[in-house]
C-alpha cells in the first residue's frame, strides 16, 4: 500500500498532517493497511489559498496544454488500473474486477474532459438593437470544492475532477476516510505530470473539520458533493449563506419492475446485478424488485436459485462475485435493515446472515426479503446494503405508482418484451436515468447522470452537460464605430 503519513497535497506538496487514523482493509480487519494523514482547518484553508490564486493562470493556460495533461492523466489511470485498483478493492472492499474496471473508467473521464476542452465553442447572436453584436462565452466558476464518497473514490472523484480542471477551476479535494489511499494514488499521477502547483489540493480528514471549512468558505465558488440526504441539506444551508455554486448527489431508493412478459432469466440477471454487485453499496443499486402477481413466485425462485450461486469472499480472491461491506459501522447498519425487515413481518428467502470466511472480515450475504410493502421504512430509506426487497404489483399502472413512490429518484428501470409497456415506464417514471431490459446500476461517462427529488439537486454531472455547474455565463455586447 501507499505510504500516506504525508498524504495531503496542498500547493504542489506532499505535506503530513496534524495527526493520523488507521486504514482498515475490510476483508481481513487484521490487516493494517497503514497510517493516514489528517488534516486541520488551517490546513485546509491554505489548500484554499493556493487554489484561489493558482486558478487565474490556469484558465489562461492555453487548451492543448490543458488537453495533453488531462489526456494524460487518463492514460496513466488506464495503464495503472491493475495496480490502482488492488488499492481500492483493499480499503473498500470491492472485488478486484471491479477496483480495475473503476479506475480504468476514471482514465476515460480524464480523456473525455481532455476532448471537450477543445470543444469550448462560444455563440453568437443578433441583437434587437442596430449595429450591436451579442457573444456569449463561459469562463470558469473558480475555485471548487469536491468532497466525494467511499463507495467509488476514484471514479466519482474523477467525474468531477476532469470536468472542474477541463473548464479552467482550480480544487480543494475531501475524499472520504474510509478510501484515502486511493485518493493520494490519484493525486500522485496528477502531480507526476505536472499540473500547476495549487490548481489541486488533497486534504484528507474528517467531515467535521475538513469538510466544515471547505462547505462555510468564502474563497470556495462552487461546490460538489455526493452522500448522503443530510449532509447533502446541511451543504446546502451552508453554501446557500456565501452564494456558492451547490451541485448534489445524493440518496436512492431504485425500483426494478418486473413485467409478466419478461424474460425471466434476463430479469433475474437485471436484478442480481443491480441489487448486489458492489456489495449492494452503490447509488444506483435496485433495493425494490417490483415484480408483477402472475410471475412473482416462478422469479423468487429463480432468483433464490441464482443467489445460491454467487460466492462472497475476500476481494483479491478469484471467482467471487461479492467482496465484503466497507466498514463496521456500514455492516452494523446492515443487519439493522435486516432485523427491522424482519419485525415488520417480511419473509427472508435467501441470506440475512454475517458469515465467517478463512479471513476476518466484513461479510455478509446477499439478502433478499418478499411480501414487502412499499410504505415500509425497508423499501422507503436508503440501506447501502446487498439487501433487496420483492413487492408484488397487478399491473403496469401500479407497478408505476410503486416506483415513483418515494422521496427519491435516481435511477429505475423495468424488464419487459414490449415496447409499449417500455415507453409508458419510460415517460412516466420520477427519474433521472431509465433503463430498459438493463440493470439499475451501471452508466456511460459521456452522457448526464442524476436524478429527482431527494437524490439530486443542481446541475446533472457528467457529458457536456457538466459545463453548466463548473462554468458562468457572460454574454458581451460590441458596437463598432
Amino acid at each position: 500500500m501507499l505510504d500516506c503519513t504525508k498524504g495531503l497535497y496542498i500547493n504542489g506538496q506532499w505535506v503530513e498532517g496534524v495527526n493520523t487514523i488507521k486504514n482498515i482493509n475490510p476483508s481481513d480487519i487484521d490487516n493494517d493497511l497503514g497510517d493516514v494523514a489528517q488534516a486541520d482547518k488551517k490546513q485546509v484553508e491554505l489548500a484554499i489559498d493556493a487554489a484561489k490564486e493558482a486558478q487565474v493562470s490556469w484558465e489562461k493556460t492555453p487548451l492543448e496544454e490543458k488537453a495533453n495533461l488531462l489526456y494524460k492523466i487518463g492514460e496513466s489511470l488506464m495503464n495503472r488500473s491493475d495496480e490502482i485498483g488492488k488499492i481500492i478493492s483493499l480499503e473498500e472492499g470491492k472485488t478486484k474486477i471491479e477496483g480495475k474496471g473503476e479506475v480504468f473508467r476514471s482514465g476515460q473521464f480524464f480523456q473525455y474532459y481532455a476532448a471537450e476542452v477543445l470543444r469550448q465553442i462560444g455563440e453568437n447572436a443578433a441583437s434587437v438593437r442596430s449595429g450591436v453584436d451579442v457573444e456569449i462565452t463561459r469562463e470558469a466558476v473558480g475555485v471548487v470544492g469536491i468532497i466525494s464518497p467511499w463507495n467509488f473514490p476514484i471514479a466519482t472523484a474523477s467525474w468531477k475532477i476532469a470536468p472542474a480542471l477541463c473548464f479552467g477551476n482550480s480544487i480543494v479535494w475531501k475524499p472520504a476516510n474510509t478510501t484515502p489511499a486511493s485518493a493520494v494514488a490519484l493525486a500522485e499521477i496528477i502531480h507526476e505530470h505536472g499540473l500547476p502547483s495549487g490548481v489541486f489540493n488533497l486534504v484528507l480528514g474528517s467531515g467535521g473539520e475538513v469538510g466544515e471549512t471547505i462547505i462555510n468558505s468564502r474563497n470556495i465558488n462552487a461546490l460538489s458533493f455526493t452522500g448522503s440526504v443530510d449532509v447533502g441539506r446541511k451543504i446546502a444551508r451552508a453554501t446557500a449563506a456565501n452564494f456558492v455554486k451547490c451541485q448534489l448527489e445524493m440518496g436512492s431508493k431504485n425500483a426494478l419492475v418486473i413485467m409478466d412478459d419478461a424474460d425471466l432469466d434476463l430479469a433475474v440477471e437485471c436484478a442480481i446485478a443491480g441489487a448486489f454487485s458492489g456489495t449492494g453499496q452503490k447509488c444506483t443499486a435496485s433495493s425494490r424488485l417490483i415484480v408483477m402477481e402472475s410471475i412473482h413466485d416462478a422469479f423468487v425462485e429463480k432468483m433464490v436459485s441464482r443467489m445460491k450461486t454467487l460466492k462472497v469472499g475476500h476481494c483479491l480472491d478469484d471467482g467471487i462475485f461479492m467482496g465484503p461491506v466497507a466498514d463496521n459501522k456500514q455492516f452494523e447498519s446492515n443487519f439493522k435493515w435486516v432485523q427491522r425487515a424482519k419485525d415488520l413481518g417480511a419473509e427472508l428467502v435467501f441470506g440475512g446472515e454475517k458469515l465467517s470466511l478463512d479471513k476476518n472480515g466484513y461479510y455478509m450475504s446477499p439478502t433478499l426479503f418478499i411480501n414487502t410493502k412499499n410504505d415500509w421504512d425497508i423499501n422507503q430509506e436508503e440501506i447501502f446494503a446487498p439487501l433487496a426487497c420483492v413487492i408484488k404489483a397487478k399491473d403496469l399502472q401500479e407497478a408505476v405508482a410503486l416506483n415513483n413512490g418515494t422521496r427519491f429518484g435516481l435511477t429505475s428501470g423495468i424488464v419487459t418484451s414490449s415496447l409499449k409497456n417500455a415507453n409508458i415506464f419510460k415517460k412516466e417514471a420520477k427519474s433521472g436515468c431509465v433503463m430498459i431490459n438493463l440493470p439499475t446500476a451501471g452508466t456511460d461517462y459521456h452522457v448526464p447522470f442524476g436524478g429527482r427529488k431527494e437524490s439530486s439537486f443542481g446541475p446533472r454531472e457528467q457529458g457536456s452537460y457538466a459545463k453548466e455547474f463548473y462554468t458562468v455565463v457572460k454574454t458581451t455586447y460590441v458596437k463598432a464605430y
